[in-house]
């Protein structure tokens, strides 16, 4: 998988679960989801009268705008799944065109609560690493498919700004998957890890319950020190 930039892909409230072992008292603490573009998950979050805020560039444009990237990101996507479908466990999906469509479901389920999410401010037009919160402001921030991920077009130090700014309002930070777009271990793992530890936080790699990437069932859970 080879892309030049982050894209608009969007995943759903069972995949956030078990990508990010979400406990019950974990969906009823105050939820930052970083860079969750068109995930449903926020809109299923909220029809179940839990507390989500998203923040990702992409919510600057309006749900028509979305759709469209999205639509013009699907097929790019999807041929390289394709090309490349045994680089992927298909255990959740079946293969590249069911993935495709339960992605587009997801993104649709997105698409119908975005306008009222920017009403409420669910939905917020913000950039790591600089973020316009409150310190402590959130007990768990969700990280999905955004570091480590693309540690070919976000720098080192990107990731490590980016990190810092999570912790300053959030308890505690999670980010799934460690992997690169092409499979391999995030060469950004080891050093983000011991930078961490060495500024007083309490760093765990944890095994989920969730894979398509092959080797991608981890995450990093990253807690301030009590």
């Amino acid at each position: 998988m080879k892309l030049a930039e982050v894209v608009p892909w969007g995943r759903t409230f069972t995949e956030y679960q078990l990508m990010f072992g979400l406990s019950p008292a974990d969906l009823d603490t105050q939820i930052l989801g970083c860079g969750d573009g068109p995930a449903s998950f926020n809109a299923e979050m909220t029809a179940l009268g839990h507390s989500v805020i998203s923040v990702d560039p992409i919510y600057q444009f309006s749900a028509e705008e979305i759709r469209q990237q999205v639509q013009k990101a699907y097929e790019p996507i999807i041929s390289q799944v394709r090309q490349n479908a045994h680089r992927y466990i298909w255990k959740n999906f079946q293969d590249a065109d069911e993935l495709g469509q339960a992605r587009l479901a997801a993104m649709e389920s997105f698409l119908l609560d975005y306008e009222a999410g920017k009403i409420e401010k669910r939905y917020r037009y913000q950039s790591l690493p600089n973020l316009e919160l409150a310190d402590n402001q959130f007990g768990l921030c969700l990280c999905s498919h955004l570091l480590f991920l693309y540690s070919e077009q976000l720098s080192l130090d990107f990731h490590l700004a980016s990190i810092a700014e999570l912790l300053r309002v959030a308890q505690e930070v999670r980010i799934f998957p460690l992997l690169k777009l092409n499979g391999e271990p995030s060469p950004f793992k080891e050093t983000v890890m011991e930078a961490l530890t060495n500024k007083g936080f309490d760093v765990q790699v944890q095994s989920v319950a969730y894979e398509l990437q092959k080797g991608g069932n981890q995450m990093m859970k990253i807690n301030r020190k009590s």
